[in-house]
C-alpha cells in the first residue's frame, strides 16, 4: 500500500479529529474526505469503524459545545459574526432562522448536511435558550447521521483508496502548496470581512425610542427602507415616512444621490441590522457623515408597539434625489 496510505493508517485518529475541529471552525477543511478515507482503512481492518464513529461524533459535539454556550451567552453577536464571514450574511442568518423557527432543535439532525446552516446552528440553538442536554442529543445523533454516510461511502469504495493515493502522490509538492496556498487565501478574505464587519459594530447606532421622539419632535431624517418586498406574498409594513430603496442601489451608488449634510437613518427586516451596517458603511465612503442603522431593524420598531404603514413611500424617479426633504405620509 503506498505511503500516503501508511501516514493515513498512523495518524488517522488525529488527522479526523483536526479535521472535524477545523470543519466547525469555520476552516476550508474537508472532514468528510478523511471520514471516506478513514472508512476505506476501515474496510481493510487497519482502523476501528467504531472507533472512527465514535470519535467524529464526540468531536462535534465538543466543538459544537463551543458554539452553542456563544449562542446563549452572546446571542445575535455571534450570529453576526458568523454570517459576516459569508459572502451574504444577512440572507444566510435570516434563512437559518426562519429554519429553526419552523424545525426547531430537529433542526440539528440534518444541519451538517447543509452549507450555511451548519455554521449557525449550533449557536442557533444556544441563542433560543433550548437545553443542554437536549442540545447534545440531537447534536450528536446529527453527527452521527453525517458521519455514517461518508463513512459507509469509503467502506463500500475502499478498493479505489490505493488509485486516489497513487495520483495524489504524483500530484506531490505542487498539490501541497495549492491547497496550501488556497487555504491562506481564503483565511486572508474572512479574516478581511470579519474586521470589516467589527467596523459596522462600531457604527453609531439609533435605537428606536430615540428616532420615535425624534420624528415626533419634527426633525427632518431621511429614513430608508431597506426591506425587500418581492419575495413576500403578504405586503411589507414600513415605518410611516420611510422611503423603499432597494440596499443594491445605495452600495453601487448608481443612481440615488444623497446630500452629505442630511441625516439618514436605514433600516432592514433583520434584527441584526446586516443589510443596514453593510449600507451605512457604503454611505459613510461615499461622504454622508450622518447615517445611522436602526437599532433591532424594523422587528425592534414594532416590538416596541411605534406606528407602522403598508404603503412605503418610492423614489420619485430612477435617477432619485434625496438632497431636499422627502414627503412623508401620515402615519
Amino acid at each position: 500500500m503506498h505511503e500516503t496510505v501508511h501516514f493515513l493508517e498512523r495518524h488517522g485518529y488525529w488527522l479526523l479529529a483536526g479535521s472535524v475541529l477545523g470543519r466547525q471552525a469555520c476552516l476550508p477543511i474537508p472532514a468528510n474526505l478523511f471520514l471516506v478515507a478513514a472508512g476505506a482503512l476501515a474496510h481493510s481492518g487497519e482502523l476501528s469503524l467504531t472507533a472512527i464513529l465514535a470519535l467524529s461524533v464526540i468531536t462535534f459535539v465538543l466543538a459544537d459545545l463551543g458554539w452553542y454556550g456563544a449562542g446563549r451567552r452572546w446571542g445575535e453577536r455571534t450570529l453576526h459574526f458568523l454570517g459576516g464571514l459569508s459572502r451574504d450574511p444577512g440572507s444566510l442568518v435570516h434563512r437559518a432562522t426562519a429554519t429553526f423557527a419552523r424545525h426547531g432543535v430537529r433542526t440539528l439532525l440534518v444541519s451538517k448536511f447543509v452549507i450555511g446552516l451548519d455554521a449557525v446552528a449550533a449557536p442557533l440553538t444556544g441563542a433560543n435558550h433550548i437545553g443542554p442536554m437536549t442540545f447534545v442529543l440531537f447534536d450528536a445523533v446529527g453527527a452521527l447521521f453525517w458521519s455514517t454516510a461518508y463513512l459507509v461511502l469509503g467502506y463500500i469504495f475502499s478498493n479505489q483508496l490505493d488509485l486516489v493515493a497513487l495520483h495524489l502522490a504524483r500530484m506531490g509538492t505542487l498539490l501541497a502548496l495549492a491547497v496550501t496556498a488556497s487555504i491562506v487565501v481564503y483565511m486572508v478574505k474572512r479574516l478581511i470581512r470579519w474586521q470589516r464587519f467589527v467596523r459596522q459594530f462600531k457604527l453609531a447606532r439609533i435605537t428606536p425610542e430615540e428616532l420615535h421622539a425624534r420624528l415626533n419632535a419634527g426633525e427632518d431624517i431621511l429614513l430608508i427602507d431597506l426591506q425587500d418586498p418581492s419575495h413576500r406574498s403578504a405586503p411589507v409594513l414600513a415605518i410611516p415616512g420611510a422611503v423603499r430603496i432597494n440596499p443594491h442601489r445605495l452600495e453601487q451608488c448608481s443612481d440615488v444621490e444623497i446630500a452629505p449634510s442630511r441625516e439618514v437613518v436605514l433600516y432592514c427586516a433583520s434584527p441584526g441590522e446586516f443589510t443596514s451596517a453593510r449600507v451605512a458603511l457604503a454611505l459613510q465612503r461615499r461622504g454622508i457623515g450622518h447615517v445611522h442603522p436602526l437599532a433591532g431593524g424594523f422587528s425592534g420598531w414594532r416590538k416596541r408597539g411605534f406606528p407602522v404603514t403598508i404603503v412605503a413611500a418610492a423614489p420619485l424617479s430612477s435617477a432619485t434625489s434625496l438632497a431636499a426633504p422627502f414627503p412623508r405620509p401620515s402615519p
